[in-house]
């Protein structure tokens, strides 16, 4: 039987850039929890500036919900198929897209549409940038590094809705959408294979 070499029995060498890692897939993944709860201040602002109907307004909540719940599944087995880095760039592409759409939405058909969009992004997004978080970090630094996934999670829905009532009411309920655009693109310039520290 051979015996395995120096190398194979070494511990892997950590990411150098791990924690500046974490910290942008943290804010993505933060991105992704607030959305569920930001609208709920700009909803009644949604329903009168588009007219929309009463099945309007709770769909634009649950179509995102229901969406990136349902296909958090597949997202994770694509992440298992194609590589976890493709995968959560792609999930924050559609995500930031779709919040663009979604924040320039003229009527009931765009914005739920969008919402749907997005629900398709946060689903690849999510699972593949926890694949990654896992596979950055080993013994002691995991545990941590999830206790800080963990808590942005559970933080971002509370968040969501003080951030909907501020923007709300500062630059009106588009923006409770078009903020994700500048903040999915630094974090897609940032985390792109091939830039240095990457």
């Amino acid at each position: 039987m051979t015996q395995p070499t120096a190398a194979e029995t070494s511990p892997r060498p950590a990411h150098p850039a791990r924690w500046r890692i974490l910290g942008f897939l943290g804010v993505a993944q933060l991105m992704l929890i607030l959305d569920v709860t930001v609208v709920a201040i700009a909803l009644p602002h949604m329903e009168t500036d588009l007219g929309l109907s009463r099945e309007a307004v709770a769909w634009t909540v649950s179509a995102y919900t229901l969406t990136f719940g349902g296909l958090m599944p597949l997202g994770g087995r694509i992440t298992d198929l194609l590589g976890a880095k493709r995968v959560m760039l792609a999930g924050l592409l559609v995500f930031t897209a779709a919040s663009l759409v979604t924040g320039l939405a003229g009527s009931a058909g765009m914005l739920v549409g969008g919402r749907v969009a997005q629900g398709v992004g946060a689903a690849l997004l999510s699972p593949a940038a926890l694949s990654l978080v896992v596979s950055l970090f080993d013994g002691e630094e995991r545990n941590r590094a999830l206790g800080i996934w963990s808590a942005l999670g559970g933080g971002g829905a509370a968040l969501g809705v003080l951030l909907g009532g501020l923007l709300t009411a500062g630059l009106g309920w588009p923006w409770v959408f078009r903020i994700n655009v500048p903040i999915g693109l630094v974090i897609a310039a940032v985390l792109t294979p091939g830039r240095p520290g990457r």
